[in-house]
Parts: structure tokens; C-alpha cells; sequence
């Protein structure tokens, strides 16, 4: 049976540390072949839970000695992880899972504990959106990745986001048993598979963008995304300097405007493979990038999956598919 280890560092948000027993104890419910063991390890020092929510005190059954023999090891965001090296242990811990051959998995700002180990050396990873430049900042050797929602690079995961946990435990859940066994657990759970649940931060983005002056910008782009669409040019339709454009992108999307704009590109294209039989070549061409295998590149990065295998994992549950769109003029 395999086991999922869910280290506690004090201070991690309550929901970190018991959403992989929902996740995979849904799983396991709803699907007689699928068997996992979940422990919650305490690392030293840990006393109780952090924010969002209330603290909650909580008794660990295991240390660090039930990392020893898991097979996926989660690191949870938490109080102070940005601010220093792991504690006592736990890096050594956290290494001998990944040299046996385990996987590591880090949540939020989880990803500086995991950084802080080495492991993610040369390796992409990514981080919630408020601390992507720190991250690449204090470990310049990592590959930050700005819009990844989880992030896989070998035997390291990361996952960003509020539910950046529900997001990798699903992601792990499918390829152990499949993109079927882990869409129906996302159903049970009401949570979608993948990033459809980018709808949530879209209004989010809208309402920040509609108080800050963005909106006429954000609605533009979304207009001409089969366009190029430089840093100039929309500096210029925002009617302020790129530098300027880019301080207020920054502020209140927590992204560059070209990284607003490759995920903008990347929703629409999974809104194209959702909703319509475009050719992936067509799907390309209309959401602006250069090449069908440019699309591929991001929409890997992004959702772990191709675009082919995102349409036909759609295909069963929504129906036969729309007639392509024809994109609007420049």
C-alpha cells in the first residue's frame, strides 16, 4: 500500500495538512483498487496550525521517522518557511525520501522549504504568485515557473495556489491510477480537474482589475490574443510607460503583463478544446502562439497534460463539441 506522508511544520495552514486524507481517502472510498496510507508526521517544533483559519493544536501520530519508508512526502506551506532553513532534520529527511526513489511534493510557500534542501537544483518549480520573484531571488539555480499551477520536474512536485494542495493530490492520484479515477474523485470533492477552476481567480482578477483601471486592458487582450501582443503595445492601450504597465500588472494580478498574457492564451485554449473541434493547429494559431509545439510546451507546463489527451479526457462528460470559432480581426 502506498504511503503519503504529510510532514506538519508548525505554523501550516490547517487545510494543508488535511486535505490529502480527503483527497486520497475519497479515492480510496469510491474506487476498490486504490489503496493508500496517509500519515500526518509532525516535525520538530511543530505546535499547531497557522492561517488562513483559526490555530488549531494539533498531535501528530508520527515524526519524522514516518517519512522513512513513504512514498510521496508533502510539504506544506507554513509561518517562516521563507524566512530561513528548514528545521533540524527535516532536510536530511526530506532528502533520503527523494534519493530511495520517493516523491516530494511542496504546496505554496512549501516550495522554500524543498529549495532550501538543494533538491530543486536546476529543476523548475513553482510557488504562490505573491513570492514567485523571492523564490527566484534566494535560489537563483531553480527554474521559477510564474503561471505553473503544478509544476512536475522529476521525482518534485510543487503547486501553487490557496488550494494548491487539492490541485497536487489529484495530480499524483492520476498518474497512479488515472485521469478517470482522479476526475471522479475532483467530481466527489466538487472541485474541477486541472486548472477549469481558473474561472474562480478569472472573477477574482476581473474585480481587482475593474477597481485598479486594468479592465479596458485585461478586455483588450483578450480581444487580440491570436495577435503577437508586445509589452509596448499594451503599455501603449494602458496609456502608460511598459514600466509602468508592468508595476500595475504586478500589483494587483501578481504576474508581468506577458505572463498574463501566456495564461490568458493558455485558458482559451483549453476553452477551444473544451468547447469546440478546432484542430490543435487551429487552436495554436487562434490563441497566438507561434507553433502547435509551443502550445504543447505551456500547456504541459501548466496542466501536466496535452492538449489531445485534455479534449478527449473533456469529450465523454461534455458532449460533442462546438463548430470552431472564427477569431476576430486585429
Amino acid at each position: 500500500m502506498p504511503v503519503i506522508a504529510v510532514l506538519a511544520l508548525d505554523g501550516a495552514p490547517g487545510h494543508h495538512l488535511t486535505t490529502p486524507g480527503l483527497v486520497f481517502g475519497t479515492a480510496c472510498r469510491a474506487h476498490p483498487g486504490v489503496s493508500y496510507e496517509v500519515r500526518l508526521c509532525a516535525a520538530p517544533g511543530f505546535r499547531a496550525t497557522g492561517g488562513p483559519g483559526p490555530a488549531l493544536a494539533v498531535r501528530p501520530p508520527h515524526g519524522l521517522e514516518g517519512l522513512a519508508d513513504a512514498d510521496v512526502v508533502l510539504v506544506p506551506g507554513h509561518d517562516g518557511a521563507r524566512a530561513g532553513r528548514p528545521p533540524e532534520g527535516v532536510a536530511a529527511a526530506l532528502r533520503a525520501a527523494a534519493h530511495r526513489g520517493g516523491r516530494v511534493a511542496a504546496v505554496g510557500t512549501g516550495t522554500f522549504t524543498l529549495a532550501a534542501t538543494g533538491l530543486l537544483d536546476g529543476r523548475r518549480a513553482t510557488t504562490g504568485w505573491r513570492h514567485v520573484e523571492e523564490l527566484a531571488a534566494l535560489y537563483p539555480r531553480i527554474d521559477v515557473d510564474p503561471v505553473g499551477t503544478v509544476v512536475e520536474d522529476g521525482p518534485f512536485w510543487s503547486a501553487a495556489g490557496v488550494f494548491g494542495g487539492m490541485d497536487v493530490c489529484l495530480r499524483l492520484l492520476a498518474r497512479d491510477h488515472g485521469r478517470r479515477v482522479a476526475g471522479e474523485t475532483s467530481r466527489e470533492l466538487i472541485t474541477p480537474l486541472h486548472v477549469d477552476a481558473d474561472s474562480v481567480q478569472e472573477t477574482i482578477d476581473r474585480e481587482v482589475a475593474e477597481s485598479t483601471g486594468l479592465e479596458p486592458t485585461l478586455r483588450w487582450i483578450e480581444e487580440h490574443l491570436h495577435l503577437p501582443l508586445t509589452l509596448p503595445e499594451i503599455a501603449a492601450h494602458a496609456r502608460t510607460s511598459p514600466s509602468g504597465v508592468t508595476r500595475r500588472f504586478r500589483a494587483h494580478t501578481g504576474l508581468s503583463p506577458l505572463q498574463y498574457v501566456l495564461r490568458a492564451r493558455l485558458r482559451e485554449a483549453m476553452r477551444l478544446l473544451r468547447e469546440t473541434d478546432m484542430p490543435v493547429e487551429g487552436v495554436a494559431g487562434a490563441t497566438g502562439f507561434t507553433s502547435p509545439a509551443t502550445l504543447r510546451r505551456h500547456f504541459r507546463a501548466l496542466t501536466g497534460t496535452t492538449p489531445r489527451a485534455y479534449r478527449r479526457a473533456h469529450a465523454a462528460a461534455d458532449g460533442p463539441p462546438a463548430p470552431p470559432p472564427t477569431p476576430s480581426g486585429p
